[in-house]
C-alpha cells in the first residue's frame, strides 16, 4: 500500500542527509506517519541521533552511515533498507553541499567537481538503486532536493546552482520515463532554511544575508520544507509528477537578490 498517512501497512522512507536540518525533520514527519525510515547520512553522530528521534517518535528507524557520492554506499543503504523493513516505498533524496563562495572563473575545479559529485551524482546514485527496489515493491514516489538556486541564476554560488539546476532536470526525466510504472518523481526547491549548513555558511560569510528579501518576514524552517516533501509522498498529490516546487515564501515571486560582492579580478 504506497500511501502516506493513516498507514495500513507499514512503508518504508529513505532519507539522505537525515542527520540535520531538513533531512531530519522530513524523517521525523515519516516517523509520525508511521512509516519505517531509514536515517542516511555521512555523519554517524548526527544519524544515531536523528534514528533515536524517529524511535521515539513511534517508528522503527535504521541509520545507515554512507556518501551519497560514493555508488557503493548507496547500493548498500538501499540494500539494508530492503532487508530490514521489506521494501522502498519512499524517498526523499536531500544530502548537499554549499562549497565556497567565489565567482564563475575563481571556482576551483576541486570544489566544482565536489558539488556536483554530492549535489547531483549523489541523487543519481540514490535514484539508480531506489528505483529497482520501488519497481519490485510495485511504485513509490521519490522527493529530490534542489533549491530555488536551481531556479534562477545565484551569484558567487555558480557550481552550486548548476548542480542544482541539473537535480531538476534529472528530476523531470525521471518523472516522464517511470510514470506508467508507478514511480512519481518531483523535487522541492527550497529558499533560505535556517539549517545547520546555512549557519555555517553565514558564519564564515556574514554578509551574505544583507539585503536578503523575505515576503513572509521570516526564513523557512527545517518543518516547512518537510511537508511539502512529505506532501509530494502522499495520495493528496497522487497526479503531480516531474515539479520543481519553491518552497520560498514567495522570495522568487521578488526576483533575485543581486550579488553584494565587488567584482574584482
Amino acid at each position: 500500500m504506497r500511501q502516506l498517512g493513516k498507514l495500513a501497512v507499514m512503508t518504508a522512507a529513505f532519507v539522505t542527509g537525515a542527520g540535520g536540518g531538513i533531512g531530519r525533520a522530513v524523517a521525523l514527519r515519516f516517523a509520525r506517519a508511521g512509516s519505517a525510515v531509514a536515517v542516511v547520512d555521512i555523519d554517524p553522530a548526527g544519524g544515531e541521533e536523528t534514528a533515536g528521534l524517529v524511535v521515539a517518535a513511534g517508528a522503527r528507524a535504521l541509520f545507515v552511515q554512507a556518501d551519497v557520492a560514493s555508488s557503493e554506499d548507496i547500493e548498500g543503504a538501499v540494500r539494508r533498507t530492503v532487508a530490514e523493513f521489506g521494501s522502498l516505498d519512499f524517498a526523499h533524496n536531500n544530502a548537499g553541499i554549499t562549497g565556497d563562495r567565489t565567482l564563475v572563473h575563481q571556482t576551483s575545479r576541486a570544489d566544482w567537481q565536489r558539488i556536483l559529485d554530492v549535489n547531483l551524482t549523489g541523487i543519481w546514485n540514490c535514484m539508480r538503486y531506489q528505483i529497482p527496489a520501488m519497481l519490485a515493491a510495485g511504485g513509490g514516489a521519490i522527493v529530490n532536493t534542489s533549491s530555488a538556486a536551481g531556479l534562477t541564476g545565484t551569484p558567487e554560488l555558480s557550481a552550486y546552482a548548476a548542480s542544482k539546476f541539473g537535480v531538476i532536470g534529472l528530476t523531470r526525466s525521471a518523472a516522464v520515463e517511470y510514470a506508467a510504472d508507478g514511480i512519481r518523481v518531483n523535487a522541492v526547491c527550497p529558499g533560505l532554511v535556517w539549517t545547520p549548513m546555512l549557519a555555517a555558511f553565514t558564519a564564515t560569510h556574514p554578509d551574505w544575508l544583507t539585503g536578503t528579501h523575505l515576503p513572509q518576514g521570516r526564513m523557512a524552517d527545517p518543518d516547512d520544507i518537510a511537508a511539502a516533501v512529505c506532501w509530494l509522498c502522499s495520495p493528496d498529490s497522487g497526479h503531480v509528477n516531474g515539479v520543481a516546487l519553491p518552497v520560498d515564501g514567495g522570495v522568487l515571486a521578488g526576483g533575485p537578490r543581486p550579488s553584494s560582492r565587488s567584482r574584482d579580478s
